[in-house]
Parts: C-alpha cells; sequence; structure tokens
C-alpha cells in the first residue's frame, strides 16, 4: 500500500452506497446518525435484540471490570459477534443497536460491550477511560469469548470502536482470542488528524464531544470524588486542551503527542495482521480524514473499502433513517469464513 496515496484501487469499493436526495451531504448523514429522532426508531426496531438483552459484568484482570450486554442465541447460531462503540457513545448508541439488531434478527448472538466510563459505568473502575486502554479490551473479548462460547467469533466496531477493534485483531492470537474476523467502521487511523478535523470542523462535533465529555468526567468525580478534582472543565475551551491536561496530569503520558500516538493504527500497528480485517471508510467523512488510509501498513489480511459517501458512521439508506451498512455487514459475516491460508478482500455487500 503506497504511502503517499490511498490504498491500491483493486482493494476499494467505491460503489455500493447511494443516499437519496436531500440525505448525501456528510454533515446530515454524520448528524442523523445519532439523532433522537433516530435512536427512537432504531429503539423500536432492536426491540428483539434489547429484550433478550443480560447485563454482564466482564473481570479484565488486574482489577479492572467491563461491563456489556449479551443478547444470546444457541451454540448451534451463525456465531457471536461482539459490538465495540464509539468515544462518549455506549452500548445502547443508535448504530450499535441498529446493527446489534439485524445481526440478531439474522441469527448471530450478539455482545454490546460498554468501554471503561462509558454508558454509565464510572463507578466500576478507579482510574479513567483513554483510547490507550488496549490490554483491557482485548482482555474483555477473551473473556466473552470463554464464557459464551460460539462456532466463530467477531469483532465489529465503529469510530474509536473501529480503532479499538483494528488493535484487537491484532494481538488476538498472542492473546488466545479465536477471532475469525474484524470490520471497523470508520475507525479513528491517525488521532492528530481526527483532533484537528474536530478543531477545525463544523462546531457541532466539537460541541458534541466536549459536552458529552465535561459530562461524563463530572460523573466520575462524583464517583471518586477522593481521587479527582478537574476544576471547572469549562475553562479548557478545546478538545486539545483538554484532552492535554487529562493525560498529563491524570495519567501516565509526558505530553500529548506521546498519547495520541499510543492509539494510532498507522505506521506498522497493523502490519503484523493475521486475523482478516474489513476497513469500511467514507471519503466524506468529517471527523476522519479517509486520506490517512494511506498510512496503515500493508497486510495480506488487511481489506479496505472506500464509499464515496455516508459521512461519519453514517449511511443512513432512506427516510426511515435506517443504516446501508448494517444488512450489508451482516451479509458479509454470513459469507463462507475466511481462509487463514488464502486471505484477501471480502466481497463488500
Amino acid at each position: 500500500m503506497p504511502m503517499d496515496s490511498v490504498p491500491e484501487a483493486d482493494s476499494i469499493d467505491f460503489g455500493g452506497f447511494t443516499p437519496p436526495p436531500g440525505l448525501g451531504h456528510r454533515h446530515v448523514q454524520s448528524i442523523l446518525t445519532g439523532s433522537p429522532l433516530r435512536s427512537r426508531l432504531v429503539r423500536g426496531r432492536a426491540e428483539a435484540l434489547l429484550r433478550a438483552s443480560r447485563k454482564v459484568l466482564l473481570e479484565c484482570g488486574d482489577g479492572v471490570r467491563l461491563m456489556g450486554f449479551m443478547s444470546a442465541r444457541p451454540p448451534s447460531a451463525k456465531g457471536l459477534v461482539i459490538l465495540l462503540h464509539g468515544w462518549e457513545g455506549c452500548a445502547d448508541s443508535s448504530y450499535v443497536l441498529s446493527v446489534g439488531a439485524t445481526l440478531y434478527e439474522r441469527g448471530f448472538a450478539v455482545f454490546r460491550l460498554n468501554f471503561r466510563d462509558h454508558g454509565a459505568t464510572h463507578a466500576l473502575n478507579e482510574e479513567f477511560f483513554h483510547s490507550c486502554r488496549i490490554a483491557e479490551v482485548v482482555n474483555a473479548v477473551k473473556v466473552i469469548q470463554e464464557r459464551h462460547c460460539a462456532a466463530r467469533t467477531v469483532l465489529v466496531g465503529y469510530s474509536l470502536g473501529g480503532n479499538f477493534a483494528l488493535r484487537v485483531a491484532a494481538r488476538a492470537n498472542a492473546a488466545g482470542i479465536d477471532l475469525e474476523r474484524a470490520v471497523a467502521v470508520c475507525p479513528v487511523l491517525r488521532p492528530k488528524s481526527t483532533m484537528r478535523a474536530l478543531e477545525d470542523g463544523l462546531w457541532v462535533y466539537r460541541h458534541y464531544f466536549l459536552r458529552r465529555w465535561r459530562r461524563s468526567l463530572a460523573a466520575k468525580v462524583e464517583s471518586f470524588p477522593q481521587l479527582y478534582d478537574f476544576g471547572d472543565l469549562r475553562r479548557l475551551r478545546t478538545l486539545t486542551a483538554t484532552t492535554e491536561f487529562l493525560v498529563t496530569r491524570y495519567a501516565d503520558f509526558p505530553d500529548l503527542d506521546t498519547y495520541l500516538e499510543g492509539y494510532a493504527i498507522t505506521g506498522d500497528a497493523l502490519a503484523g495482521l493475521s486475523v482478516p480485517v474489513r476497513i469500511i471508510a467514507a471519503e466524506d467523512d468529517p471527523v476522519i480524514p479517509f486520506r490517512d488510509l494511506a498510512h496503515v501498513a500493508p497486510s495480506p489480511a488487511l481489506s479496505v473499502s472506500v464509499l464515496r459517501r455516508g459521512g461519519h458512521c453514517g449511511f443512513i439508506a432512506g427516510y426511515g433513517l435506517g443504516c446501508w451498512l448494517d444488512e450489508t455487514i451482516a451479509n458479509m459475516l454470513e459469507a463462507p469464513p475466511v481462509s487463514r491460508a488464502s486471505l484477501g478482500p471480502d466481497p463488500l455487500g
């Protein structure tokens, strides 16, 4: 994969998704995916998934506890799909419930994992969440697989969850995880680029993440007042300033750059992949610059599909606000398992 251009054309699908009139703009796609209206519609469609959901507490080593929701199927079902949400999302985010409902209806068991300090889990662990906490997510996936036996296990992540899915896949064999494949939708590739896109882009995204993050940090202080006193976080007016303050004052990072590089998946981060991985990205993503794909190391296990439209984790396919990717991912996972001896692109769609 050339480092000065996007991946080779034979690994990219530029077709497949065509939004309807009025829904094609990248900001419309991105904002609609988490809108209150869509959330209500998705919860209605996810009734069977939610009815079958059971809360599960996972012991992930070193005293770390993570929580998620299991919607079980018989062991003879099509397999287990573990879903990872994005930053300041949760297991009940609309995009998680939307794809989860589709996969459950198609016969898959579904586990929706909450990252640390997401989904009202702030009191479970003393130390706060940051994106370099990959070991606990690897351990969580291992525990989920061991606890819920399935013929096959697949990992699907969105945005920061896509970044985690890729890093888990790169570590799966060493951790003893039998992962059949991983799918990453609009994953964070170069955190510096994503930070810059959020700071310099449409104010709505910056405001959204700052508001939700401050609320999350306030919940952390309330859970552990003896450990944290962040002061009035409104004095830190940007995501960059807030991130630098937290990771240098309350975590073991000497500076902001060290932290951001710590969870990048560019360079050689994926060079040793032995688990088949599919990245699905949108050329018009306002949060994840798709040209950062040029900086991802090539691997026979890595397939990339870049769609012209879709925004950030959007891919809204109609006025009923359904997601085109839901059925596409289900179709992909229903395809015959990928042979480890002949890793190559899965057909998208």
